[in-house]
């Protein structure tokens, strides 16, 4: 598989301003770990916009059902994902620091288009560190066409409220 990994001054694919370099680079080309939740769901996106399952399999938590299938067959999944959708663009709502529990939560708006159809998405995602790094435990989902709001007016109490 090919992997589109931006040069270093081009606009980070996770839609945060900044050269990649400064961004989520570092994080996808392993030179470090994602210092908290918010700047791993940024590369994940990024990781996603630049066709990297590796990376995404890679910042999975060890409790992630995904895993079950094993690591190369969820790749190949995610490899059919990255090329199906066109990420256009990612917003982080709100979060929340880690709990009693150590989860930590985070909301985003991610602006998707599949074959030329809106496929926008809000998720609240939990991570949790696993002693190397933040790792992506799951995730609740409203497609952008199910909702009655602006997605980017969302905040993790209010969202959590459409979706109960």
């Amino acid at each position: 598989m090919s992997v589109t990994i931006p040069s270093a001054e081009t606009p980070c694919p996770c839609t945060s301003g900044r050269a990649f370099s400064a961004c989520c680079g570092p994080f996808l080309t392993k030179s470090s770990e994602a210092p908290d939740p918010v700047s791993l769901m940024r590369s994940r996106y990024a990781a996603f916009a630049c066709s990297e399952p590796e990376y995404l399999v890679r910042t999975l938590h060890s409790t992630h059902e995904g895993l079950e299938a094993g690591e190369k067959v969820l790749e190949q999944r995610i490899a059919i994902a990255c090329r199906k959708y066109k990420y256009r663009g990612l917003w982080i709502l709100d979060s929340a620091p880690p709990d009693a529990e150590g989860t930590a939560e985070v909301l985003f708006f991610a602006k998707v288009y599949e074959s030329g159809k809106d496929k926008s998405f809000v998720e609240r995602s939990k991570f949790k560190h696993d002693g190397t790094g933040w790792r992506y435990v799951d995730g609740l989902l409203a497609e952008k066409k199910d909702l009655t709001v602006d997605p980017k007016a969302l905040k993790l109490d209010t969202f959590a409220q459409m979706v109960a």
